[in-house]
């Protein structure tokens, strides 16, 4: 119910007003962004762009997953890391660099990397989840939580200066397992990326986000964005279910 939405401060309305411009968004479109709560897993190039977007457009609550400490290869694509913070945790670089730009953000720092003992109980605090993890291990134990407990999942990735993007929405939309039923063989925790690449797609998530809490626009939903920021050439593609899929498989859009 709209009624039911937290109303807009007057200080709210003047860092939001221009967005608020946007058709079908609005002042109603603001508030169910105060009034949601976001999970994004990693805060590297793409997590922590997704982050920072996430948090200047006033999502109520960010829960931001990432294990680890700040490295000085970290500092040419993961925006909330700074110099002097090398050596020390990414999660509360991170928290300090929301915090800075919108104090009005709630943000839940969780020192460490999504795994299949933790993934259920981060979901359940949230929306929406976005992926911005390299690891498959991370990426399936996420993909279970979000689809048991029927919500949306952003997917994103980037290799090189290539990058792809789908939105999972439970019993509507394949899952990363059906995308990906076996770990991909070939693929390594190090690879080639320039930050520009991973900043892209991340914007391109936060958006997604955006726009499923606010109801605004399309989604990515059934489809995967292909983008080879090399040619410049985007493409999308339709993906569909894999009725043999063990996660998703007899989830119907009711259960969603």
């Amino acid at each position: 119910m709209l009624a039911d939405l937290p109303p807009l401060t007057d200080d709210e309305r003047a860092r939001y007003e221009w967005q608020m411009w946007t058709p079908e968004y609005g002042e109603q479109g603001q508030q169910r962004l105060k009034n949601s709560a976001v999970l994004v897993s990693r805060l590297g190039g793409v997590g922590g762009t997704v982050a920072y977007y996430l948090a200047a457009a006033g999502v109520g609550k960010l829960v931001v997953a990432h294990g680890g400490n700040v490295k000085p290869s970290d500092l040419n694509r993961q925006l909330l890391m700074t110099t002097d913070w090398l050596g020390k945790p990414r999660v509360e670089s991170a928290k300090r660099r929301l915090q800075e730009l919108n104090p009005n953000v709630q943000i839940d720092a969780i020192p460490e990397n999504m795994s299949a003992e933790n993934a259920a109980e981060l979901v359940s605090r949230v929306d929406v989840i976005v992926d911005g993890a390299p690891l498959f291990e991370e990426r399936y134990a996420m993909n279970e939580a979000a689809v048991t407990q029927g919500k949306p999942l952003i997917e994103c990735a980037m290799f090189d200066m290539d990058a792809q993007l789908t939105t999972i929405i439970p019993g509507q939309t394949p899952c990363l397992k059906c995308l990906y039923p076996e770990h991909p063989p070939h693929w390594k925790r190090e690879f080639p990326v320039i930050g520009a690449t991973s900043g892209t797609v991340a914007s391109m998530a936060a958006l997604e986000a955006i726009k499923i809490i606010s109801g605004t626009g399309d989604t990515a939903a059934g489809r995967m964005i292909w983008m080879n920021l090399r040619t410049m050439n985007f493409r999308s593609l339709p993906v569909a279910r894999r009725p043999d899929c063990p996660v998703c498989s007899g989830l119907t859009q009711a259960q969603s």
